[in-house]
């Protein structure tokens, strides 16, 4: 799979995530904001992240 992932902050300073396939859409992203990275990292995985 080449689907690009993004872990970036959002407006309240919380981490999210978004999975980019490789026409640039966005094919999946973070329902909620994270505290912590590794816990937005950690959810990114169950949804298919690999590191």
């Amino acid at each position: 799979m080449n689907d690009k992932w993004e872990f970036y902050k959002d407006a309240s300073d919380e981490w999210r995530w978004r999975r980019i396939a490789i026409n640039g859409k966005i094919v999946g992203a973070s329902s909620q904001g994270y505290v912590n990275k590794l816990d937005c990292i950690n959810n990114a995985i169950r949804n298919g992240y690999n590191e």
